[in-house]
């Protein structure tokens, strides 16, 4: 196991920089996951801690040794892509054997490491199969195998899971979550998928162009945002969004006026801006509420109103999609709520919004700081009149 930390890390290609100035600690046996949209850096930043890509500036440090001009074999690191990239002639055992064999380790060990490794995948009974003889999901578990089987003390994983198909990702990303529960091994995970981020990762790394826009717990990004980005990036679906303006504001609440002419209340300390500065809305769109028993356990503050016409329902089964298109706005919102909705296309409808659930972003798209514990019990009263009515 190890530390991996990244000072100032950049990159150009020529003239364009495309990673600007990286500055990360992964810690110890930590999960780290590097999110973001496809050009963002992701995985440029991961090849350059691999060695695959020159470092342009600054710093890589693993287990507190410089590294950032070492060869990829001298970094005590095992890579795993999103390509499997097994040698086809070879048996199971002999990929994940491979590099054992060119490092010349004695055959007693080799045949430890690989049938431990097949243990902790579950692939001990396909040992013998040819890489054609297998699903692509027990190919995946042969290439992490034979980057187990090298006992690094970073694992890099580079989309792993972007060929296999929903099932097949669901199964895999618990199998991995599970080893790095058993190895306690350091892991920096890169994927475009922020619903893999979300359930793997102990920490997310946000990028956008190449810059780190937010590093936190997967809750944190998701209940505090730091600009409109990261709220857009995180949760499924995305956050609504709807321009305003400010209407007033004080150390606990602001109120906007929304395009419609109708004002919500909003949990944040806005008080670095003034009135009438826009401003934008976010509201995720499991947090809207479409009944009363909608309002989500422990909303507190008013419930303001966002009027609109439906534009398509789809139900899902579990849940139900509503898209809404508010009034004087070309913006569309969603809302998602549990089991089957009656809404029809066209139908008018009147959405409530919890002031502690709602966020609040500036001009600049950064978000004002929310103040959901500061909010006074009292308020609970908004929600619960939504609910007795």
């Amino acid at each position: 196991m190890a530390e991996v930390v990244l000072r100032d890390v950049r990159k150009r290609f020529e003239t364009v920089e495309v990673i600007h100035g990286a500055n990360l600690t992964v810690n110890d046996g930590e999960f780290v996951v590097f999110v973001g949209p496809s050009g963002c850096g992701k995985s440029t930043l991961l090849r350059m801690i691999a060695g695959l890509e020159n470092v342009s500036g600054g710093e890589i440090m693993i287990d507190g040794k410089r590294c950032d001009d070492l060869p990829p074999a001298e970094r005590q690191i095992a890579m795993v892509f999103q390509s499997y990239a097994l040698y086809p002639h070879m048996s199971v055992f002999e990929n994940m054997a491979f590099a054992l064999k060119i490092a010349r380790m004695p055959k007693d060990e080799i045949k430890k490491r690989v049938n431990q490794a097949a243990e902790i995948l579950q692939i001990g009974a396909l040992l013998e199969r040819k890489p054609k003889a297998l699903s692509g999901g027990q190919r995946q578990r042969v290439a992490i195998g034979r980057a187990i089987v090298r006992e690094p003390k970073v694992f890099l994983f580079d989309e792993p899971l972007s060929n296999l198909d929903a099932a097949l990702r669901v199964q895999m990303r618990i199998e991995i979550a599970k080893i790095h529960r058993k190895l306690k091994t350091t892991i920096i995970y890169v994927t475009h998928d922020q619903i893999e981020a979300m359930t793997m990762a102990t920490r997310i790394v946000v990028l956008n162009a190449g810059k780190i826009e937010q590093v936190g717990a997967p809750l944190e990004l998701y209940h505090n945002p730091v600009n409109s980005f990261v709220a857009g990036f995180i949760g499924s679906p995305k956050m609504n969004f709807l321009p305003g303006k400010l209407v007033s504001a004080d150390g606990r609440r602001a109120k906007i006026a929304l395009p419609d002419g109708n004002q919500v209340s909003v949990a944040v300390d806005a008080t670095r801006a003034k009135e009438g500065d826009e401003v934008t809305l976010g509201v995720r769109p499991e947090h809207l509420l479409l009944r009363p028993g909608d309002a989500p356990a422990g909303a507190v503050g008013p419930i303001s109103k966002i009027k609109g016409e439906v534009v398509l329902v789809e139900n899902l089964g579990e849940s139900a999609l509503i898209y809404v298109k508010p009034a004087k706005t070309e913006a569309m919102i969603l809302c998602r709520v549990e089991g089957i909705s009656t809404a029809k296309d066209g139908e008018a409808l009147e959405l409530g919004v919890a002031a502690s659930t709602a966020h609040l972003f500036d001009a600049d798209g950064k978000s004002f700081p929310r103040t959901v514990d500061t909010v006074l019990e009292g308020d609970n009263a908004g929600v619960s009149q939504l609910r007795a009515s």
